[in-house]
């Protein structure tokens, strides 16, 4: 019956002892492999990479703003019944068929500075966006460092929850011979027996706890979740030292390097240059302007000189012989169609003009935006500001959870040692029949409890260094 549950508890512990085996570099995967998966992935880091470029997108408009406009128009008309000659001014009861073309440009000389403010405003929000996406990495980054180091805790769990089912299944394996041969009562053989089906079952819990850990990491990543991936322990294996930091310096370096708190800055400072073009509305615009325009009509025509013949008219004058009806030289020409080409190239005309325009009164628009402008800068101020504060208390609360793990981890390897050096003692004295079982079970009890805390402490000052760290925008690896 033990041997079978010695082969049972030897599958599991092999089982989870490969995080040191070798691996297919496929199935074994570092911490920065995972942040940069995770980065790559992640669904919210994506979407601040495009609101970025959308700022980034704006701060290019503004500049080309500067740029003249230049613009082409092309219309054609076919109209039936009495038109207008556009050739002559004229109307006819024809069917015309007319074109127009045109170039036109212009260019903002003077706007009050509202172009170059709207410039900076918007450079100073794309910086932001930046600021954002950053944060969204960090952010990130800090989640995937935490579920990295729960699984890495969660595999030392699951390690010493094996160790544990060892040293009871040798227990339990030495009393039933001994029980066989009537040297220990049938109460402690049932003891250890107890014993080693509650190790078993907290091997079982610490390797769901593991695949759970695992899963976490995965999801955070954006991967699908393979049992057969394995993690590389560096992190896990320098043993915890004094952060070296104070509170105050860990918050100077935050207030200055902090993603978050820059983006803050930076969108204040766009807002004071929405305010300054938001006043520019009120100063007159000058501008430049000019246009290139022909056209074309199917009823155009010239009319070429042909010769020149007597015809009468309609007047005559009283003669002694009776009316005689007055002749006149009359002049006759051919009219002929101006083709498209020689319309296109001569009805062409030019336009240059230079415009001012004065605000006088616009329904208060320009008065408007302006406050609107300040209200915008006095919430970018606000929030600012309120970075700045949570910065402070998060940076405060952070540093006293890591000062208090730091304490904590120390004491537990103190009471570690302690009870390592109990159990030895009671071991021997249990193999020779001095301690009881109920005596030695609590012994090693506590020595189990003390060792599966000290890697809970372990890993959570770890995990609140890398706080701090993300705080300094250092996530070192």
């Amino acid at each position: 019956m033990f041997k079978v549950i010695k082969y049972t508890v030897a599958i599991l512990t092999l089982s989870v002892s490969v995080v040191n085996a070798q691996q297919m570099p496929d199935s074994v995967l570092t911490l920065q492999q995972c942040i940069d998966i995770g980065v790559k992935n992640n669904l919210l880091v994506k979407q601040s990479e495009l609101q970025m470029e959308t700022n980034r997108i704006y701060w290019n408009q503004a500049r080309e703003n500067l740029l003249p406009t230049l613009n082409g128009n092309v219309t054609h008309t076919i109209s039936e019944g009495r038109s207008l000659n556009s050739f002559t001014n004229g109307y006819l009861n024809q069917p015309i068929t007319s074109a127009s073309y045109g170039l036109s440009s212009s260019l903002i000389l003077s706007s009050g500075l509202i172009l170059q403010n709207s410039i900076k405003q918007t450079a100073l929000a794309y910086q932001a966006g930046k600021m954002d996406f950053e944060q969204a990495k960090n952010n990130l980054t800090l989640n995937l460092i935490i579920a990295y180091l729960q699984v890495l805790s969660s595999e030392d769990q699951l390690k010493q929850a094996n160790t544990q089912a060892e040293v009871s299944l040798k227990q339990a394996e030495r009393s039933e011979i001994l029980s066989k041969d009537g040297a220990v009562p049938p109460s402690q053989l049932y003891d250890l027996r107890g014993q080693l089906a509650g190790d078993q079952g907290n091997v079982i819990n610490a390797r769901n706890t593991l695949d759970i850990a695992k899963l976490n990491l995965l999801q955070l990543m954006n991967v699908q979740y393979r049992k057969d991936i394995r993690f590389q322990r560096q992190m896990s294996d320098n043993t915890p030292s004094s952060y070296g930091q104070s509170a105050d310096q860990v918050y100077a370096v935050a207030l200055s390097d902090f993603a978050l708190v820059k983006a803050g800055t930076l969108r204040r400072q766009s807002a004071e240059k929405g305010v300054k073009a938001a006043k520019g509305a009120l100063l007159p615009t000058l501008s430049l302007s000019g246009g290139l325009n022909t056209n074309y009509s199917s009823a155009a025509q010239r009319s070429s000189f042909v010769d020149s013949s007597t015809v009468a008219t309609s007047q005559f004058i009283n003669t002694p012989s009776g009316k005689q009806v007055i002749y006149d030289r009359q002049a006759n020409y051919n009219n002929q169609n101006i083709s498209y080409n020689d319309q296109f190239r001569n009805n062409y005309s030019t336009t240059v003009s230079l415009g001012l325009n004065i605000p006088i009164l616009n329904y208060f628009q320009n008065r408007n935006r302006i406050s609107l402008a300040k209200i915008d800068l006095q919430s970018a101020q606000y929030t600012e500001q309120t970075n700045q504060v949570q910065l402070r208390v998060s940076v405060d609360q952070a540093y006293v959870n890591m000062d208090a793990a730091y304490d904590r981890y120390q004491l537990l390897v103190k009471q570690v040692d302690a009870y390592n050096e109990s159990f030895r003692i009671a071991e021997t004295r249990f193999n020779s029949g001095v301690l009881t079982s109920v005596e030695f079970l609590i012994v090693k009890g506590n020595l189990d409890r003390a060792r599966t805390g000290l890697i809970n402490a372990k890993y959570d000052y770890l995990i609140r260094t890398k706080v701090l760290d993300y705080y300094q925008g250092k996530l070192a690896l």
